[in-house]
């Protein structure tokens, strides 16, 4: 199906299905949701853009090789991971939503054109966010029905392309997104339909456990925060799949990406050090690298708010459990195996003080420290903490992680340029992968209203300053 559709800057070329090749079964494959798959179900989907710098992307070697290339690529690794091209049903005689494959079941694949600044997209200045919207594709979501993933090719004429994915979470968490990357890449760059062991899903669900019934109190919880958003009433339709309404982004909301070297991290190591010895509670940090970025960060961006000092603030981040839970989940188990570890409502002044900084390092570390197998357990309480939040918080997490290698996804032109979180635009959310140069710095990405950023910016740098 061709079309000729403008939007924005941008031209819709097609918009195709993409069906797995050869599938292992042709049956239809049900996997019932977990516990941990629950928790998302909701919620906005991740959106992620990858760019790819290549000045030979001509719109024919764009039409005639890296589409075809692309396509067919996605078609095989496709046809080891099966439920992304399936759908998330909730039939009306089972207790929780399944996700469904059937034969003849694809992806939605749209291959589209941007005459947008690709070096301005890719760069480290900031921008309006409202440019990476036309970069990912629309993601199917109805009472009904949702799909798994969908994803979304766009040329930039002799500059280069990207790579646009739109995921429910209730499918896949951010290691299976990567490790299902990672197999497309090594498919589409190799030529080769076969995936390395690493790269094979597991698709057993036996390996989550859980000691009560965390499936009736976490669809229990969302119940009770769905009558909090309609004002008490009970929701029409229990079983609806459609997820919690997203806020509309205004045209005054701008990205930014903070790169951090490996020497920056160290010398905001080596203050918490200084501070933490000379405060009135010296106390062991845990120094880790997420530890010192997020403090940094999250520190930096509730004195950007600024505003009352008893304005009520939080922070949380979401943890991989599958190295803590009792026997541990294989790396490469298919779903979601993440809760999160969450402190609120903490007051504003605690962090816009002199000691904000190591104030913030303490308590994440003690986060960090504690967990263990019951992180898992704190779904039900999680989501009825964030039901009951106070009006107007500023409750700061984190999306993606410097652990998943996004910078080697090379599908045959070379590594990613920049890799985008498009959907930490929807709360106060930053993103963290590693630095694209593999040296151990960490790139963080941040979506804020214009006049906010450019005090965040101020903040960020002069706190680097000797």
């Amino acid at each position: 199906m061709v079309t000729k559709e403008m939007v924005s800057s941008l031209t819709i070329i097609e918009v195709a299905r993409v069906s797995p090749s050869n599938p292992d079964s042709s049956e239809p494959v049900a996997l019932p949701l977990t516990f941990f798959d629950l928790f998302w179900y909701k919620l906005h989907p991740v959106e992620l853009v990858i760019f790819y710098t290549l000045t030979d992307a001509t719109r024919p070697f764009f039409d005639s090789v890296i589409v075809p290339n692309l396509k067919t690529s996605l078609s095989s690794s496709l046809s080891h991971y099966l439920p992304l091209a399936g759908k998330l049903v909730w039939e009306q005689l089972d207790t929780k939503p399944s996700i469904v494959y059937t034969p003849n079941d694809a992806v939605s694949f749209t291959v589209a054109e941007s005459n947008a600044d690709f070096s301005r997209l890719t760069g480290n200045e900031p921008y309006p966010t409202a440019e990476l919207h036309p970069l990912v594709p629309e993601l199917h979501v109805s009472d009904d029905s949702a799909s798994a993933v969908s994803f979304q090719i766009t040329l930039f004429p002799n500059q280069g392309f990207c790579i646009g994915i739109n995921a429910h979470h209730a499918v896949l968490d951010g290691k299976t997104t990567t490790m299902f990357l990672k197999s497309w890449a090594h498919a589409c760059k190799n030529q080769d339909s076969s995936l390395p062991e690493d790269l094979i899903p597991n698709y057993d669900r036996t390996v989550i456990k859980s000691p009560t019934d965390l499936d009736t109190e976490i669809l229990n919880a969302w119940h009770s925060a769905a009558k909090t958003f309609t004002g008490g009433k009970e929701p029409e339709n229990p079983k609806s799949l459609k997820l919690l309404r997203s806020p509309e982004i205004g045209p005054d909301v701008v990205r930014y990406t903070l790169n951090l070297t490996r020497e920056d991290i160290q010398k905001l190591r080596e203050q918490l050090k200084r501070e933490s010895s000379v405060s009135s509670s010296p106390k062991e940090l845990r120094l880790s690298t997420f530890v010192i970025v997020y403090s940094y960060v999250l520190t930096c961006m509730i004195k950007a708010r600024g505003g009352d000092p008893n304005r009520p603030v939080g922070y949380g981040f979401a943890v991989d459990c599958r190295s803590l839970m009792v026997p541990p989940v294989p790396s490469s188990y298919f779903g979601n195996c993440v809760s999160a570890s969450f402190k609120m409502p903490l007051k504003a002044e605690t962090f816009m003080s002199e000691e904000g900084f190591l104030a913030a390092a303490s308590m994440v570390s003690d986060l960090v420290e504690a967990l263990d197998e019951s992180t898992a357990w704190k779904i039900p309480e999680i989501l009825g903490a964030f039901a009951t939040l106070p009006p107007g918080a500023q409750v700061l997490s984190v999306a993606d992680s410097t652990r998943f290698g996004v910078y080697g996804l090379d599908f045959g032109w070379g590594r990613p340029e920049k890799m985008v979180v498009v959907s930490i635009d929807q709360g106060e959310a930053i993103s963290l992968a590693e630095s694209r140069d593999g040296n151990g710095g960490v790139e963080v990405g941040f979506s804020l209203k214009k006049h906010e950023m450019a005090v965040l910016i101020d903040l960020l740098h002069n706190g680097l300053k000797d």
